[in-house]
């Protein structure tokens, strides 16, 4: 699993990105990566709801009520943000959210 969602999920998932829109971050500016990468001076990604607390570039989800579900999971949160830093992230946000997600797996599995 961990194989796939490193190399195959942006290819099956490929990231949508819109316009600007007020949602919950994710990705890079969400836990567990926001303590790991200072924020750039692009707009950060977001997942797209009518009562975020962030103004930002939307994101489009992996299935449209995975947004809700994550408010109310931190934990799921920051999995979907790593999944979304895979699909869209840079060299380095990749880099990064490959190291914590085997991470956060390995310890989950043991």
């Amino acid at each position: 699993m961990e194989e796939f969602l490193v190399h195959g999920l942006n290819y099956i998932f490929p990231s949508e990105r819109g316009e600007l829109t007020r949602g919950v971050p994710t990705s890079y500016p969400a836990e567990p990566l926001r303590s790991l990468i200072a924020p750039g001076s692009e707009p950060m990604p977001v997942w797209a709801i009518t009562d975020g607390d962030v103004r930002a570039v939307s994101f489009a989800p992996l299935y449209k009520a995975a947004p809700i579900a994550a408010l109310r999971d931190s934990c799921f949160h920051a999995y979907l943000a790593l999944a979304n830093a895979l699909r869209d992230g840079r060299a380095r946000e990749r880099k990064l959210a490959e190291a914590v997600l085997h991470k956060r797996l390995r310890t989950a599995n043991a």
